[in-house]
């Protein structure tokens, strides 16, 4: 589909907690598409739920937008602030004809759904008051509005996504626009902003379906032009269910916490539900040049957690050393609570690529990169190094500290060729018998990087130091 150049899509989450993983997909899309048609991606806080409403969230929401790079195009409304301006839409549509009163009490409306459950209809409200005279309003009570659906003939939504979809209008019914408290209900209020702000196509969930033929009522009644309707397929976990905290992180802040790239996230979501042939990565100018609603899947999408492991994998591996640098540090504060220090930023830049072939999340890289960072008296042995750290391996680690100290030149070759040597001279040239007790000594654990170009970038003092310290715990 070729569009204009005044497509408007627009983002309206509700700052009731963090933004789940399946409305960032929502914003994803949305932001893509307008980006796509040279059109505007707006945001508006949906936040009449003032008892659930959070500040916080609202800032999260935008940190989440922010670390996936959806920019969006205005300062975020706040369809609370905009309530006056929905009231009076509402009292316009009763004056026009378009609406009315309903005085019926919750017992009466309760009495309507028991029958109308019992007849299998859909809709319970039997419209009372939808004509009735204004003087048959009893005295001391408040009544809703509710606005004049059709009562003949059918309404169809023709979707981007899922097709031409046909609801009979008898099934649909006089929904509420405004409390008899005053306060405009969600339905009139989405309709209300997304006309005022020039909203052209509408993408959301699929679960948003049935409202979007409820809302169109309003949008007829009111004479506004309805918007293009996308309905995207829910995401759910591996056992079909919708995906929810039980299967797992569910929010784009975990996901940030794990430590997920945005780049790898923004991919994942990307090809949660659409696709380009059989390519798996996209840059953000390819996603932006290729993305179209014909791209977009019918059917519900699985969140595969060990596929975007892999995908985060790919991206830190293919990722700058300096950006991941400055990445990772805040996940060695937390998880190991080390500042970086100049020299440890230097031995980082050194080894980060072999550090990042070994990492699949940046709580795994913090964890890499530790060995480099510590000092040699807190180094700690895991069970599998304390292995490879018995009397045996005391003349190893002296006999590579004799070797290690002649060199003049401590650079991966000669490491290499001094540890070689020794492993000619004292282990019938097996050099895994002087490697293992090594790098136990140098890391604490069984497994690192290129050992010879660890023990250079860690330099011969601390090498040494390492070695010193390992002998000592082996007597100890």
């Amino acid at each position: 589909m070729t569009a204009s150049k005044n497509v408007v899509t627009r983002f309206p989450p509700s700052p009731t907690g963090m933004m789940h993983i399946g409305n960032a997909r929502t914003a994803l899309f949305n932001w893509l598409y307008a980006r796509h048609t040279d059109g505007q991606f707006l945001v508006r806080i949906e936040d009449t739920d003032r008892e659930r409403h959070s500040e916080e969230a609202v800032e999260a929401i935008k940190s989440s937008l922010n670390w996936l790079s959806l920019n969006y195009d205005n300062t975020p409304e706040s369809q609370y602030e905009n309530r006056q301006r929905h009231i009076d839409v509402a009292n316009e549509m009763v004056k026009n004809g378009q609406a009315y009163h309903c005085y019926c009490s919750p017992e009466e409306l309760q009495i309507m759904r028991d029958e109308a459950k019992k007849a299998g209809k859909s809709s319970s409200y039997d419209r009372r008051w939808r004509d009735r005279p204004a003087e048959d309003a009893p005295e001391g009570v408040k009544p809703v509005i509710r606005v004049k659906a059709p009562l003949k003939g059918s309404s169809i939504i023709r979707d981007e996504v899922q097709g031409d979809v046909t609801v009979e209008n008898e099934n649909l019914d006089d929904l509420i626009i405004l409390r008899s408290d005053g306060t405009p209900t969600y339905m009139l209020a989405v309709v209300v902003d997304d006309h005022d702000m020039g909203v052209t196509h509408v993408m959301r969930g699929d679960d948003h379906l049935n409202n979007t033929f409820r809302q169109n009522v309003i949008y007829d009644a009111l004479g506004w032009e309805q918007p293009t309707y996308a309905h995207l397929p829910l995401i759910h976990g591996a056992d079909g269910a919708k995906l929810s905290k039980r299967h797992g992180a569910v929010s784009v802040q975990e996901f940030q916490n794990l430590g997920y790239l945005p780049e790898a996230v923004f991919n994942y979501l990307l090809r949660l539900g659409w696709g380009h042939g059989d390519q798996e990565l996209f840059s953000l100018e390819e996603a932006v040049k290729l993305f179209d609603f014909n791209g977009i899947n019918k059917s519900a999408a699985k969140f595969d957690y060990t596929k975007l492991e892999s995908m985060n994998a790919h991206y830190i591996k293919e990722g700058d050393n300096a950006r991941l640098i400055e990445l990772v540090t805040p996940f060695l504060q937390t998880h190991h609570d080390m500042i970086l220090s100049e020299v440890g930023i230097a031995r980082l830049q050194a080894g980060m690529d072999g550090l990042k072939d070994r990492s699949k999340t940046l709580v795994e890289l913090a964890s890499e990169s530790m060995f480099y960072l510590i000092d040699a008296s807190k180094i700690e042995y895991n069970e599998k190094a304390q292995k490879h750290l018995n009397a045996d391996a005391v003349p190893v680690l002296q006999g590579l500290i004799g070797n290690l100290e002649a060199l003049q030149d401590f650079t991966h070759d000669a490491i290499e060729g001094a540890c070689r040597d020794y492993a000619n001279d004292n282990a019938d040239g097996k050099l895994g018998k002087v490697m293992m007790p090594l790098r136990a000594a140098l890391t604490g654990t069984d497994k690192s990087p290129s050992l010879f170009e660890a023990v250079e970038i860690l330099g011969k003092d601390e090498v040494t130091q390492r070695l010193q310290k390992a002998i000592s715990h082996i007597g100890g």
